[in-house]
């Protein structure tokens, strides 16, 4: 495609754009529930795709108009020098801006992105205010994967476009050609780490934008070939796992981080944006509800196609599957002598429902998400689609583990930060070290052996407002059907039931709302949690399904390390004691053996760099040794 170094939209997607959309009305979201039938012909699906980015793109700018162009974000200002629009405010805009220069990744890559989008259309004035704050700004790299991702994507980017000038006009005291390879070493490491050993910030529900968008500027803007390839191939990497892991476009568990909305309403999360984006088969919101990040992928969405297999793979499921995946920890810097812990996820996906978990123990400690089903309904917004069970684990020793900061604003710091529940008994979020889980098909075992000296010494199961039939059985099941899933939950010890809270405002803990939602909470340190689910058409009734559920032999033992023995709805025996290896028809799950991917769609061996994309007879693979995609097609057989 053309070069972007000068950025403009080329002029064959400014036709479709502005041509083929004059009917649309920019600045309103179009909301309708969208058709989950995938859309055969390949010019239609690329005029969708281009119509989804210029539709949150013209309702971005439409949030400033003539009157209120000097209050600009970054987004819309990229948006509106892409098409050569605003040029006077835009400069107007930056100046103002760069007398108060930000610090850090969310403003490092926004800047960059108005720096190139403006390359040739700022004024003189506007292109240095912006090249003297990275003069005199210190930059703080921040402290999660996603933060350095975009930390030192706009390091590269900024020192290609001023390259060969000394460290005295950088304010880290490094030369353009320093600052360069820093950034290139950095994220060429990343790229290893992930393409071998896996992601430490795995299926994110809203950060998989903090990847995505600065892969998509190195893919557009980066001068060197192999970089710009790495970028592409990185971009397929992400959206290849992220079609095998959402259900009708909604993103599940297990997450690395989620947050105290999405964790329930699973629609609401960015990545659902990208499913709207790349698939079209999930609905957006009023103003776009949680994709905030949205923006900034819109800006140079036309700059990317994705691939027919991965579109396949997210919008075209015959069968029901089953995906082994492994991933990693967050770093660990104290109190551990793992450097970052090896996850392994099992994924399950049906028409009706998934189910997700990984193994337990801590990966993330404010926002990870263990285990859950998730079920499909026609319109998810609102919905609070999803029942699992957790440990409120809140430790400030734990924190310290995973964060190089001072220990003593922790963890009751992070209830203002974005993490308003971290610190409370009735939070649906995070890990526990005291948690062990187990998954075969549609049957989750969750144990848990708490020390009795934890803040929380409880278990919590999340029951949704939006729930049917919930029904207490005196066999100890509690049945319930969600859409068109039946779902038994049993929990091992007592319990009693208070109302589930949200956090309207994100950054104050102190201000909470009921939904009518309940929270099974059992105060218990030797504690468990079975669910099984089924699709409601496999059942005459769902009097059946509990019948079919009651009969299935089921025994545990709470004392000493929890143990639980139960046959499934599958046939399957499963044996599970806490502190052991699960063990399914007599054989103990040996992760070990586990590869990077493994399932009917993705495949990778562990410590390989090679992808294997099929779904059907179509195939893509992503080789990062020798840096090429292959695409593929089955030979039919006869």
């Amino acid at each position: 495609m053309t070069s972007l170094l000068s950025f403009s939209f080329p002029r064959f997607i400014s036709i479709a754009l502005f041509t083929g959309l004059s009917a649309v009305g920019f600045a309103q979201a179009s909301t309708a529930v969208p058709s989950r039938v995938p859309v055969e012909s390949l010019d239609v699906r690329r005029t969708q795709y281009l119509q989804r980015a210029e539709e949150m793109s013209q309702w971005r700018m439409s949030l400033y108009a003539d009157d209120k162009l000097d209050k600009m974000d970054m987004s819309a200002m990229s948006m509106m020098l892409s098409r050569g629009l605003n040029i006077e405010a835009c400069n107007a805009r930056v100046l103002e801006l760069m007398k108060e220069p930000g610090t850090g990744p969310f403003w490092m890559f926004p800047t960059t992105m108005v720096a190139y989008t403006g390359r040739d259309r700022l004024s003189t004035e506007a292109k240095a205010a912006i090249r003297d704050a990275w003069r005199t700004t210190r930059q703080l790299r921040g402290d999660t994967e996603n933060h350095w991702v975009m930390y030192h994507t706009a390091l590269y980017l900024m020192a290609q476009l001023y390259p060969d000038e000394p460290a005295s006009s950088w304010a880290n005291g490094l030369s353009s050609t320093e600052n360069l390879a820093e950034g290139e070493g950095w994220l060429l490491d990343w790229m290893n780490l992930t393409t071998t050993i896996g992601q430490g910030e795995y299926n994110p529900t809203h950060y998989i934008g903090e990847y995505a968008i600065p892969m998509l500027m190195l893919a557009t803007w980066a001068e060197d070939p192999a970089m710009k390839q790495r970028a592409h191939m990185m971009l397929d990497w992400i959206f290849a796992e992220l079609a095998t892991v959402t259900l009708d476009g909604m993103p599940r568990g297990p997450n690395s981080r989620t947050d105290d909305t999405s964790v329930v309403e699973r629609w609401n999360a960015l990545a659902t944006y990208f499913s709207w984006q790349l698939f079209g088969n999930v609905p957006s919101g009023e103003g776009y509800a949680g994709w905030g990040w949205g923006n900034y992928f819109a800006v140079l969405a036309p700059y990317y196609e994705v691939p027919e297999v991965i579109y396949r793979i997210a919008t075209d499921r015959k069968h029901d599957y089953v995906q082994h995946d492994r991933a990693r920890s967050r770093r660990i810097w104290r109190y551990s002598d793992e450097h970052m812990r090896p996850i392994y996820k099992t994924q399950y996906l049906r028409k009706n429902y998934a189910v997700g978990s990984h193994q337990g123990g801590i990966s993330d400690p404010i926002q990870s998400h263990v285990w859950d089903v998730t079920w499909a309904v026609n319109d998810p917004r609102g919905v609070h689609n999803t029942m699992f069970s957790m440990h409120p684990h809140s430790s400030g020793k734990v924190m310290q583990m995973f964060f190089c900061t001072f220990p003593e604003p922790m963890p009751g710091g992070v209830t203002y930060e974005g993490k308003p529940s971290y610190d409370s008994a009735n939070k649906l979020l995070g890990c526990s070290p005291y948690e062990q889980v187990m998954q075969d098909h549609d049957t989750v075992i969750a144990l848990y052996d708490i020390d009795p000296a934890e803040k929380f010494p409880q278990v919590n199961g999340f029951f949704s407002k939006d729930l049917q039939d919930v029904t207490e059985h005196k066999s100890g099941w509690i049945f319930a059907r969600g859409g068109g899933t039946y779902l038994a939950y049993r929990p091992l010890a007592a319990y009693h039931w208070e109302p589930h809270i949200r956090y309207p405002n994100g950054r104050d803990p102190t201000v909470t709302e009921e939904t009518g939602g309940r929270i099974l909470v059992s105060p218990h340190v030797k504690n468990g949690t079975i669910l099984q689910a089924a699709s409601a058409d496999e059942f005459a009734s769902f009097a059946a399904f509990q019948r079919a559920i009651v009969a299935l032999p089921l025994s545990f033992e709470l004392s000493g390390s929890p143990t639980v023995k139960f046959t499934s709805l599958r046939g399957h025996e499963l044996s599970f004691r806490y502190g052991s290896a699960p063990v399914v028809d007599g054989q103990a799950i040996n992760y070990d053996d586990w590869k990077l991917f493994e399932g009917p769609h993705l495949n990778s061996d562990l410590g390989s760099g090679i992808l294997t994309i099929t779904h059907g007879r179509l195939g893509r693979v992503l080789d990062f040794n020798s840096l090429s995609i292959t695409d593929m097609v089955v030979p039919q057989t006869r």
